[in-house]
């Protein structure tokens, strides 16, 4: 749906998995709701490249008792899950409003306004309550170098088939500039990699990546730099530093900085949010996860903030989220539905 009711009980910002979730659980429990996306639906998953594949299994990433299946049981792409959750929207008929971002949020006697920007107009959408579901990937991280700007480089990586036989650097060590570096290796891309650490950090790789690389680089098929960061990047090559203040230069036609991504957050700072710790994440009562705010809620892997390089907060241990929330605004209790998946899930995590 693009029409969304101008007030309703519940507003929810975000139109990722655990929003779409969450308003299912509400129409269930009979709580008017709209739903308000900056982009597309699950738009953090649509600026993954083609075919990228989840690393938590299919059961994991389901949302509201809706089976996930794929044609041949493997995890689910990109393309995929995109679909699905297009789907989810079309059977619940789900009131969504998409590429409408919501600026700010004020406090209106008992209701609160949501400030949006809606196709380049000023609208505004009142509700008791706003559950902010924006996730936490909404930028990528810079290295705050020159060069950086250039047009070849990028924070993402695109369509894996532009980068055939073209020189490659892609600059970090965690699992997306890992399968980045595989996926642009086999796509017939020229790669190397450049990491500030010793090695590929073996405790934060998962399995079925880390052979692969790891075997690539021993015989030289990838080139790899360690304990070396980039210092200038020009149109043809990137200067790396080593630690020990060697300069190495290496020739490049394309560079991708996959260090991460950060949380944007104007949005809680401008509704009054408290940011605490390091990742900056929203001080909430993990009971009922309303936030210091009345009647403002997070949920998703936005209650962690600005994760780092150990990311612990995933769709898959998040669910509980919507339960939690349904829980306080219907005066009903909070019981976990599937105890036992959840702690095997916050044990072994696949994400």
């Amino acid at each position: 749906m693009t029409n969304t009711p101008p007030h309703s009980e519940v507003a929810i910002v975000g139109g990722g998995p655990i929003g779409l979730e969450l308003g299912v659980a509400l129409q269930r429990a009979g709580v008017s709701f709209q739903i308000l996306e900056a982009g597309t639906i699950g738009n953090t998953i649509a600026w993954w490249a083609p075919q990228t594949r989840w690393f938590s299994s299919n059961e994991r990433i389901s949302i509201a008792s809706v089976p996930l299946l794929t044609i041949d049981q493997s995890k689910a792409t990109r393309e995929q899950y995109l679909n699905y959750l297009r789907g989810v929207v079309s059977q619940f008929d789900l009131p969504i409003r998409t590429f409408c971002r919501v600026q700010s949020i004020e406090t209106a006697g008992n209701a609160l306004q949501l400030i949006s920007s809606c196709h380049d107009q000023t609208v505004t959408y009142t509700a008791k309550n706003v559950v902010l579901a924006i996730g936490g990937t909404d930028f990528n991280r810079t290295l705050g170098i020159p060069g950086e700007q250039l047009p070849h480089v990028d924070g993402y990586l695109r369509e894996t088939h532009r980068y055939h036989g073209r020189r490659v650097l892609i600059v970090g060590g965690r699992n997306s500039a890992v399968e980045a570096a595989l996926r642009l290796h086999h796509v017939g891309a020229h790669v190397t990699l450049c990491h500030r650490g010793p090695s590929i950090p073996e405790d934060g790789i998962k399995y079925w990546l880390l052979p692969e690389i790891n075997g690539l680089i021993r015989t030289g098929r990838i080139e790899a730099y360690f304990n070396c960061q980039p210092e200038r990047i020009t149109e043809q090559s990137v200067d790396l530093k080593r630690h020990d203040g060697e300069l190495i230069t290496v020739d490049c036609e394309d560079v991708l900085t996959l260090i991460g991504y950060g949380q944007d957050k104007t949005l809680l700072r401008n509704a009054g949010v408290e940011l605490i710790g390091e990742t900056q994440r929203p001080m909430f009562d993990p009971q009922t996860m309303q936030t210091n705010v009345p009647g403002i809620y997070v949920a998703g892997t936005a209650i962690a903030g600005t994760q780092t390089s150990h990311y612990k907060t995933f769709l898959e241990n998040c669910h509980d989220h919507v339960d939690r929330i349904v829980a306080d605004l219907t005066g009903g209790n909070y019981s976990e539905s599937e105890p036992e998946f959840m702690k095997q899930i916050e044990a072994l995590p696949e994400s």
